[in-house]
């Protein structure tokens, strides 16, 4: 049986987990990632990554990496499918926020946990080590793996998404089911594709529809809809899902439905949509002793206003910020002056007291972010006339204006000095 001591160790090898270890790594601060499976997961193909998100990629220094295999999105379009028009057209270069200009991509998943992972140490990620306890042990937690290896750590982080072992350890709920699904898939073409660089979605009457271009030749999709308990049996099969969307989607141009058409059934992903209910986060232990939530495992949310990943990003920039300052080589010094258990109980002060700082720092912010997107949700998917109405011919300006309120928003650099 291995044992092994870490000072940080972040489960979960997602986006929220990698950016957290990529930002302590910035600051000369080593972490342990653990994750579950054999090799990195792209679950999802592609999200659209708003200003906010390229803020904090350059805060960790891989923001130009991946602008150049991105195209950057100019403007956002909707459409309703019930009045067969054009709802809203934005041009992006003519909007400015208080963080100045917005900056929207469609990023490929895959190529983002590439590039964090890229510029780790090698062996910061331990793969197929899956989390199945975590015990308490004086001013430590004890992880303990399935596969027998139990790991000492000063700090404990849990980026392990919706179903989070640490989060349950916190005390959190498992996620909400919001009664809605999403269908996602991704193409990449031989040829280029003919799309305008922009945000393109549309409404019909229960559902949205959207298509972004990720580069000249890979193009994302999503369709999210309330299903009935006859439709939510189709989830398990892939063949029949395309079908049921592309019957939806019947309105929709030929070169459109051509992406559903022509996306190969391994790149086509349909799940129920989750969130984490507001109040529980209001009332609830975003971190507890030297142990804290990132990412889904804190915030799930519905992808209605697109901030799922990004504010992922901004999690893993505050918490390495937060970190950074108990674990910074002064710190460090500092503590070391002081006796063996006196050492000890005064670095796990800090570390408690800059996990607090970190809950309190992005706890408002997760749930505005919920409470939003799960609003935006309603409105933009509604079978109601008289809501399809008001969304269509009075609240398109304004909800574009909420799609564009929520990235205006910079976590700030690594070091807060």
């Amino acid at each position: 049986m291995e044992s092994r001591v870490e000072d940080i160790v972040i489960v979960g090898a997602g986006i929220a987990g990698l950016a957290t270890s990529l930002g302590l790594h910035r600051l000369g601060v080593r972490s342990l990632v653990l994750e579950s499976s054999n090799t990195l997961r792209a679950s999802g193909f592609a999200f659209a990554t708003w200003t906010n998100a390229w803020k904090a990629l350059d805060a960790l220094g891989v923001g130009d990496i991946l602008r150049q295999q991105h195209l950057q999105l100019h403007g956002l379009v909707t459409t309703s499918l019930i009045k067969g028009e054009e709802t809203s057209s934005t041009a992006l270069e003519n909007v400015t926020g208080k963080h100045g200009a917005h900056e929207v991509r469609c990023v490929r998943r895959q190529l983002l946990l590439e590039a964090l992972v890229n510029e780790l140490p090698s062996g910061t990620i331990r793969y197929s080590s899956k989390v199945v306890a975590i015990e308490e042990s004086g001013f430590s937690k004890l992880v303990h793996l399935a596969d027998g290896t139990i790991i000492r750590t000063k700090v404990l982080v849990g980026g392990d998404g919706v179903n989070s072992v640490v989060a349950k350890w916190l005390g959190l709920k498992k996620a909400a089911f919001s009664g809605r699904s999403a269908v996602r898939g991704s193409i990449m073409l031989k040829n280029c594709h003919t799309l305008e660089p922009k945000f393109m979605q549309s409404f019909g009457k229960g559902f949205r529809f959207g298509v972004i271009p990720c580069d000249d030749k890979t193009v994302y999709w999503f369709f999210t809809w309330t299903p009935t308990e006859q439709e939510k049996k189709l989830e398990e099969n892939p063949a029949k899902m395309k079908e049921f969307v592309l019957e939806k989607l019947e309105n929709m141009p030929s070169d459109f439905r051509a992406f559903i058409e022509n996306t190969d059934l391994d790149h086509f992903l349909s799940s129920p949509l989750r969130y984490r209910r507001p109040w529980e986060l209001v009332v609830g232990n975003i971190s507890k002793s030297n142990v804290c939530v990132a990412g889904d495992a804190f915030h799930p949310t519905t992808p209605d206003i697109g901030q799922g990943g990004c504010s992922a990003l901004e999690d893993g920039v505050v918490l390495a910020r937060c970190l950074g300052e108990v674990f910074a080589a002064k710190s460090v010094r500092d503590i070391e002056k002081k006796n063996g258990e006196e050492e000890e109980k005064e670095q796990y002060k800090r570390i408690e007291a800059s996990l607090k700082k970190y809950a309190d720092e992005r706890r408002w912010r997760c749930i505005n972010i919920i409470s939003t997107a799960f609003v935006m949700g309603i409105i933009q998917q509604s079978e109601s006339k008289v809501v399809s109405f008001f969304r269509d011919k009075i609240l398109a300006a304004f909800l574009v204006g909420i799609l564009l309120k929520m990235p205006d928003f910079d976590c700030g650099k690594l070091s807060s000095s």
